[in-house]
């Protein structure tokens, strides 16, 4: 193979972020042609030792002072040695794509609730360090193919995704059926927890954005269920705790009407019906001693609070789960309260 004493790489388009010089046959005195957003890195034995920057460079040992360190030249003027030369790009890469071929496994926080996810979105990078870029390039991917190189950090993406994702989730307590309303904030949590990482290639992560979470229609009709028994008995729970004030308020009641002397319904229970007793006929005697006394019953009242907020409590959380729309919501509470 022919000495090379010319060496310059024109890249045809910008999408390539590395191009490996065909010829290793160098020799002192060839001119190295760098263009502008370009590095040239030279390469010895798999190791980045020489980097030069945008300008026209004539090899020579002073020049070189690494490899110089390595080949013992035997002699000055046009002496040959062997380097590879890989012209690294340092131009943003701003419209990336990248995106999850499987689902993520993650429970959401909200709901405790596992759920499959597959994220979508573009990224842009940019090389910072062409020696530690190629270094690890090198070392890793042992080709220059741009599909290869573009897979192989789409998968350090994906391989740190699911945690970032899941601390996210927790860090902000929401339910993965609202991420599309966090998807901004989302982008930048993400692009921050992925950086300091991708800085060990010499790379900036320019811009990241989560475009899209999607969840499969099968899981979301199981979540619907799910959730919709999961208010069936919160209502039920609520209206217990209800029923229990109600009795209690009643008991304090009768109470009170025991230990007076005057009225109706004191003289009624001094007459030998006596707090026991009412105890045991429970809301019927209550409701006897409300009407002496002019008072309505106490569990009526409650539950007529109990019932229209735990209605809404009921739609506010299918509102926030995506099951209905706000102006359904709107509708719904408007006329529950005029129930009232």
């Amino acid at each position: 193979m022919a000495i090379v004493d010319r060496i310059k790489h024109d890249a045809p388009t910008d999408d390539l972020l590395v191009w490996k010089f065909p010829s290793e046959e160098l020799s002192l005195g060839s001119q190295l042609i760098v263009n502008q957003s370009q590095d040239a890195v030279f390469v010895k034995g798999g190791q980045a030792l020489d980097v030069f920057g945008p300008g026209t460079h004539t090899l020579a040992s002073g020049n070189l002072p690494f490899l110089n360190k390595i080949i013992n030249f035997p002699f000055g003027g046009n002496t040959p040695f062997t380097a590879e030369i890989w012209y690294v790009n340092k131009t943003a890469k701003r419209d990336l794509k990248w995106g999850t071929k499987g689902p993520i496994q993650i429970i959401d926080p909200t709901y405790q609730f596992p759920v499959s996810v597959r994220a979508f979105g573009r990224w842009g990078v940019r090389v910072s360090n062409s020696q530690s870029f190629v270094n690890q390039l090198v070392g890793t991917l042992k080709t220059t193919d741009a599909q290869r190189i573009e897979e192989f950090f789409i998968g350090e993406i994906i391989q740190r995704l699911s945690d970032t994702l899941a601390k996210y989730f927790i860090q902000e307590n929401i339910s993965l059926f609202q991420v599309s309303a966090k998807l901004n904030d989302l982008s930048v949590f993400t692009q921050n927890a992925i950086s300091p990482e991708f800085d060990r290639f010499g790379i900036d992560v320019v811009n990241f954005n989560v475009e899209r979470i999607s969840i499969p229609d099968e899981e979301q009709k199981k979540f619907q269920e799910i959730l919709g028994k999961r208010m069936e008995i919160d209502q039920i729970s609520k209206a217990n705790v209800g029923q229990a004030y109600t009795t209690m308020r009643t008991f304090d009641t009768l109470d009170n009407v025991a230990k007076n002397n005057g009225g109706a319904a004191g003289n009624l229970l001094a007459a030998g019906m006596g707090l026991g007793m009412g105890v045991s006929a429970g809301f019927p005697i209550g409701q006897e001693i409300g009407q002496a006394m002019n008072v309505q019953p106490q569990h009526q009242s409650a539950q007529a609070l109990i019932d229209p907020m735990a209605k809404l409590q009921q739609m506010k959380q299918m509102l926030d789960a995506g099951l209905i729309t706000q102006q359904e919501y709107d509708d719904k509470k408007k006329e529950i309260l005029s129930q009232i």
